[in-house]
């Protein structure tokens, strides 16, 4: 089978299967009859397996299921407008603001939900920092100003993150501060979903809505106007529209890095380039992916592994594989 005989919507079955790991996994293992019975007799039910199931782990579920689609889509966004497939969604330094932020709400000791508006303010504040930079700086590929201005902040802003660590208590700041960057859903309630989920389909829905116009974006800049697209403006648009993504699910997970970079790639493999296709894909293995990374984290060991290092020991081996793969096709 080639990948253009799969479709999309066949990825369901991998969502469906790591959910129903999921919900009877983890340190208060149950019986797969039992926690479908708790699931279908919904929230109001007062048994021990209802409990577990609707008060830990759905909103962990429904959580790794929104962060893992909102940074995989973005980075299919980012590698297609950039026409780089080694591109993920810090390349504008979104991960580095909102984790400035993040350690600066946590150092005033404000409370999550501060922490977690300070951090999606940080992911906003980074992008502006960088189209601000790129936009005053005259060169004749504005892509590459654009990258080169991300490099630049998301160090400024990494800077800041260091020097909230030096100046955090450590026996409590420090702490609170470093697992925060190591990304977990540990923390996530259904009112952090509530506000979340439709900032994450806001800035879904236009991807979809234009998706055949992003198809275009893999050709020239001069090409793809020839056709009667708005380069600029376009890729303006995703760029609104992938950080804003990002930014609400790290606000909520912290910094989970490489799902971006790694699961547009194993999508583009499974359905092929074209957009309309590989939207759904990525969505789907996306979600798929960070809810088998969760259940991992708080099953493998008797504590419970921060997310980051659990998808850096997927992602930085499959970047090592991309970057060999295309030195050898150059």
């Amino acid at each position: 089978m080639s990948a253009r005989d799969l479709h999309p919507l066949v990825l369901i079955l991998p969502v469906l299967l790591v959910t129903m790991v999921a919900l009877v996994s983890g340190a208060y293992p149950l019986a797969l009859a039992d926690a479908l019975a708790a699931l279908l007799a919904g929230p109001a039910g007062g048994d021990e397996a209802g409990i577990v199931v609707w008060n830990l782990r759905m909103p962990r579920i429904l959580a790794g299921l929104l962060v893992g689609m909102a940074l995989s889509v973005a980075g299919a966004a980012y590698q297609g407008m950039f026409r780089n497939p080694l591109v993920s969604p810090d390349i504008l330094g979104v991960s580095a603001g909102a984790g400035a932020g993040a350690s600066i709400g946590i150092l005033l000791g404000l409370p999550i939900i501060a922490v977690q508006a300070a951090a999606f303010g940080g992911g906003l504040l980074a992008v502006g920092s960088v189209y601000a930079v790129a936009s005053r700086i005259r060169y004749r590929d504005p892509v590459l100003v654009l990258v080169l201005a991300g490099v630049a902040v998301g160090t400024l802003f990494g800077a800041a993150i260091s020097l909230t660590k030096v100046l955090a208590d450590p026996s409590t700041e420090l702490a609170s501060i470093t697992f925060w960057l190591l990304g977990g859903l540990n923390a996530v309630s259904t009112d952090d979903l509530a506000v979340v989920a439709p900032l994450i389909l806001c800035g879904l829905v236009p991807m979809w809505l234009l998706r055949w116009r992003i198809n275009l974006l893999t050709l020239s800049d001069d090409e793809s106007a020839s056709m009667g697209i708005n380069v600029v403006r376009l890729r303006l648009a995703l760029i609104a529209c992938a950080t804003l993504m990002t930014a609400a699910a790290v606000s909520i997970a912290g910094i989970i890095g490489w799902i971006g970079l790694v699961v547009p790639h194993a999508a583009r493999l499974l359905v092929g380039p074209e957009f309309s296709r590989l939207l759904p894909a990525t969505a789907l293995l996306g979600g798929a992916f960070l809810v088998a990374a969760d259940t991992l984290a708080r099953s493998a060991a008797s504590i419970e592994l921060p997310l980051g290092i659990l998808t850096a020991l997927v992602g930085a081996p499959v970047f090592l594989w991309l970057l060999a793969r295309s030195g050898r096709q150059a």
